[in-house]
């Protein structure tokens, strides 16, 4: 997947740089990005171009480490791992040094054990039979892993953001609020709905034709639909929200450090999450005390507790989401602040995520 130091933004990304802080938060703990080579085979045809990069810069990894023992790991760590994007050089080098490898989101499709990726698929299942831990990000992995590996050590890991800009920005809502409401002209007695995402081909795409259909009947209720996001997919997505035109909001691409004030200002985010793997956004709205509705994909129900800080439907069923839409509209969103707020602090912040990476390393010996 993508290096945490891409410059291109994206939920891998993000994850990436978060447990890089959560690693780093600890005593003693200092973290190397190793290498920067990218496995992503969408279509399955490259794996033995990949296997061969991978072992080649495995060896220069090794040797580096060789001439140099003060830079030489104590552990190695590699974050998602799938049928598409297996990991070619971190099992090599960690069997050559002698040290734990751990992953983190891993997952695995068993049908793709034949066909174009049953190489890439056979990678990742013989890194995952040399990997001491599992951490899961997605509680969904975890059954398949089960199955397919059972010997595997699974810990969960629930994603986690650093809170604390997005508890400032909860404190200063009713300034947030104000301030949108100035900038972009928006009603304040009106109910501001939120969406955050990638437009590009494929799933974000359809997550974004999802919204704009479920939300058209509800056209006669007043609201109004900020959108955050671009990408090569924007004019497909423009043409999906036309018959709404003069309810959205276009705010084009933002960077992440200046969403929390937009999460706090906002009454609800919506987000049909198809075929979502985690759902950073709707953890970064939770955060800021923002309820979501959202489609019930991946680790989407670890994160928002249905009908307590959210509301959740079928993924992909746009009359289920179009209910639950028009129900937050007629909810009063208040109780359901003070809930996401609560859970966040409580299960889904930075101080947990290394709490749970400290025990991981000191059960492997490692600190």
């Amino acid at each position: 997947m993508k290096a945490p130091d891409h410059p291109v933004p994206s939920g891998d990304r993000r994850i990436g740089r978060l447990l890089i802080e959560a690693l780093a938060a600890l005593p003693g703990v200092t973290v190397d990005l190793a290498c920067h080579l990218r496995s992503r085979d969408p279509s399955g045809d490259k794996a033995a171009r990949f296997a061969a990069l991978g072992a080649r810069a495995a060896d220069l990894l090794v040797r580096r480490y060789e001439r140099d023992p003060a830079r030489r790991p104590d552990l190695w760590f590699t974050y998602h791992l799938y049928y598409k994007a297996p990991d070619w050089i971190g099992p090599q080098v960690a069997a050559a040094l002698g040290i734990p490898y751990v992953v983190a989101e891993a997952s695995l499709s068993p049908k793709r054990t034949e066909g174009a990726f049953a190489a890439n698929h056979a990678a990742v299942v013989a890194a995952l039979r040399q990997a001491a831990v599992s951490l899961n990000l997605n509680p969904r992995d975890g059954g398949v892993l089960r199955r397919v590996l059972p010997g595997l050590c699974q810990v969960p890991l629930a994603p986690f953001v650093d809170l604390t800009p997005y508890r400032r920005a909860a404190d200063a809502r009713k300034a947030h609020r104000h301030h949108l409401a100035e900038t972009l002209a928006l009603p304040m007695d009106r109910p501001w709905l939120l969406a955050v995402g990638m437009m590009r081909a494929g799933d974000k795409e359809a997550s974004f034709r999802l919204l704009a259909e479920a939300l058209a009947p509800l056209a006669d209720r007043p609201w109004r639909l900020l959108i955050v996001g671009d990408g090569p997919a924007r004019p497909a997505v423009n043409a999906a929200f036309a018959p709404l035109a003069d309810r959205v909001h276009w705010l084009g691409a933002w960077d992440e450090t200046a969403l929390p004030p937009l999460y706090a200002a906002c009454d609800w985010l919506v987000w049909p999450a198809i075929n979502e793997a985690i759902g950073m956004a709707l953890l970064e709205a939770q955060a800021a005390g923002l309820p979501v509705v959202a489609g019930d994909a991946g680790a989407i129900p670890a994160i928002i507790r249905a009908r307590e800080t959210g509301l959740l439907a079928p993924v992909g069923d746009v009359v289920a989401f179009r209910a639950a839409v028009a129900e937050a509209l007629d909810r009063p969103g208040a109780p359901l602040r003070v809930a996401a707020l609560a859970a966040t602090a409580a299960h889904h912040g930075l101080p947990a995520a290394s709490a749970r990476l400290a025990t991981v390393l000191r059960d492997l010996g490692v600190r």
